[in-house]
């Protein structure tokens, strides 16, 4: 597996980020286009086509954005977990849930030190992403 780093750390699902959303969107405007050609004729099921052809569509979105809030609170349990075990503490409630996923790429050496830094310049995820100087990979967020 490549090695991870700053530079190339998001991932990019082409199934959902392409396929997924290409075709939601073709759904979409098909869905608009035969709303709007059937709705003088059979105005019941044009509706229920729109209303159909929405309803999929955003039982896609909130799927994913459940599945990423999901992982969202099993990262911020895990790294909360990993600062007591090397600290005896627990993570300062000041961190906002972004800086403690940006926290997860820092090894056990520079994960303390990068968290009390964070606490006193108050930075930004991206800036936290860039101070970690040993990577340390995650490559199972979705």
């Amino acid at each position: 597996m490549k090695q991870q780093n700053y530079e190339n750390h998001s991932k990019f699902d082409p199934v959902f980020h392409v396929g997924i959303a290409l075709l939601s969107l073709i759904t979409l405007i098909l869905t608009i286009i035969f709303f709007v050609k059937n709705v003088g004729a059979d105005a019941l099921l044009s509706f229920i086509v729109l209303l159909v052809g929405i309803t999929l569509i955003l039982v896609g979105v909130r799927l994913r954005t459940y599945a990423l809030q999901v992982q969202d609170r099993v990262i911020r349990a895990e790294e909360n977990f990993r600062y007591n075990r090397l600290t005896g503490n627990e993570l300062d409630p000041r961190l906002s849930l972004k800086q403690i996923i940006a926290l997860r790429f820092a090894p056990d050496e520079e994960f303390p030190g990068l968290v009390e830094r964070t606490l006193s310049e108050d930075l930004t995820p991206n800036d936290i992403k860039k101070a970690v100087q040993n990577w340390r990979a995650d490559h199972h967020r979705v």
